[in-house]
């Protein structure tokens, strides 16, 4: 089952671009945007996380922590966050145990068989760790409408 709306967060574990554990659990306090996305160093992937790096002092305004979540291996997350300036932590979900999680899988992703990443999604975890918006693209070639994103924040 989807993690849905109203439901607790699945909580989780993954290594951050500098190999060091992050813990969902340890943002409570903070709302928390989960941006999955399927792959570092793809165009509309880059376009997404920029966005939201332009954009953080606005969620960080509305008492919001970002993490991008992705497939790809912590070396890949950590050349991707620094050559396009992130400023917020990409988490490396490389077994595929959160994004199954939370029903985002996206198989055979490109045409490739047997390759698992991410769909394009958000989810927003309030400061008690309950999930108050999700958002699945319906194709990974489209970008989420952030002003929404934040719209579900502001209304926590």
């Amino acid at each position: 089952m989807a993690a849905e709306v109203g439901q607790s967060a699945p909580d989780f574990t993954l290594p951050d671009a500098d190999r060091q554990p992050q813990n969902l659990g340890s943002f409570r306090g903070k709302n928390v945007v989960l941006a999955f996305y399927p792959g570092a160093f793809t165009g509309v992937c880059t376009t997404e996380m920029c966005t939201f790096r332009d954009q953080m002092e606005q969620f960080n305004s509305l008492d919001a922590q970002v993490l991008g979540i992705s497939v790809d291996g912590a070396f890949s997350l950590k050349v991707f966050s620094d050559q396009n300036s992130l400023n917020f932590p990409l988490l490396s979900d490389f077994a595929r145990q959160v994004v199954n999680q939370y029903d985002v899988a996206l198989e055979n992703f490109a045409g490739m068989e047997g390759y698992t990443a991410s769909k394009r999604a958000v989810v927003v975890v309030d400061k008690e760790g309950v999930i108050r918006y999700r958002w699945v693209g319906p194709n990974p070639g489209v970008e989420p409408d952030y002003d929404e994103v934040k719209q579900a924040i502001s209304g926590l």
